[in-house]
């Protein structure tokens, strides 16, 4: 709707209509082939050839659907808008009635008396063409989306929440120690206790938790980036014992076989640098650095 030589592409995923969920309405179909349809019949009212594709993807959703012409000249672009227009109105009725026969709300106060019957003349506010308002009280995204993922946070900042958490872990039982008997010898390796992460955000600093709320899974996502140092796991989090790592498996394909090896000791191991009895492996048996020397 934003012109007339826009052309896109959308991968469908979750069930949602313009205004919500979306309802299903045929039972005869599953439900991602409704869905499905539905999507197209978007693109069919927006004037568009949908072409529909499967993507090679590793997913169970992965029809998309593209439009890259349009069914009808650019002289009626205001006739189109307006059946647009009348489409959403209609979806909204749609989805409000819902609301109806489910909650019981009066649809008068609900909508604002904005709704009408589908098919009929769409609101005041909605009847102009494209370039106008298209849909009152709608807010499309940045164009340019922030990344919250905690990956764009300055390492410095990283560095110092991690050094801290694993203290916590580290001295929360200090006489807690991993026994490996190794050719008769007995090497202790403290591997800290485990704690819930409303535990963890409770010993930090209140600096720290409001920087990290901004981010999205705020300080679970930053824990598990550090996937060198610990493992997240229903909600607690663990030092990580390398030890316990299962080796790679030899039916991987040479590719992927290629890749593990080009990737071995490109970072420097926090347990050598950090940890009070070092690194739980032997230099030839970690994946990480043990000294600059080692980086590849």
């Amino acid at each position: 709707r934003s012109s007339y030589s826009c052309c896109y592409f959308v991968l469908p995923c979750c069930f949602f209509d313009f205004h919500g969920k979306y309802s299903r309405r045929q039972s005869k179909k599953t439900q991602y082939r409704e869905y499905l349809d539905f999507v197209a019949q978007v693109g069919f009212v927006c004037g568009f050839h949908v072409e529909e594709d499967c993507l090679r993807i590793p997913s169970t959703k992965r029809v998309s659907f593209v439009g890259k012409s349009r069914t009808y000249p650019t002289a009626e672009r205001a006739v189109i808008d307006e059946q647009i227009t009348q489409f959403i109105n209609s979806r909204r009725t749609c989805a409000v009635a819902t609301c109806d026969r489910r909650v019981g709300f009066n649809h008068e106060h609900h909508c604002g008396g904005l709704c009408k019957e589908a098919g009929s003349e769409p609101p005041e506010d909605e009847t102009e063409t494209a370039g106008t308002i298209w849909m009152p009280g709608f807010q499309p995204r940045e164009k340019v989306e922030q990344v919250r993922n905690c990956a764009s946070l300055p390492r410095d900042f990283v560095d110092e929440v991690v050094l801290n958490v694993a203290n916590l872990l580290l001295n929360a039982a200090p006489q807690k120690s991993c026994s490996d008997k190794q050719g008769g010898n007995m090497n202790t390796w403290n591997q800290g206790e485990s704690l819930s992460l409303r535990e963890v955000a409770e010993h930090l600093d209140k600096e720290i938790l409001k920087k990290l709320k901004s981010e999205y899974g705020g300080l679970q996502t930053l824990l598990k980036n550090n996937h060198q140092v610990f493992e997240v796991l229903n909600g607690r989090v663990h030092i990580r014992d390398w030890r316990k790592q299962k080796p790679p498996s030899k039916t991987k394909p040479e590719v992927k076989r290629r890749l593990s090896a080009e990737a071995f000791k490109t970072r420097l191991c926090w347990f050598f640098i950090h940890h009070p009895d070092g690194c739980s492996l032997p230099s030839e048996a970690c994946p990480y650095a043990h000294g600059t020397e080692e980086l590849r």
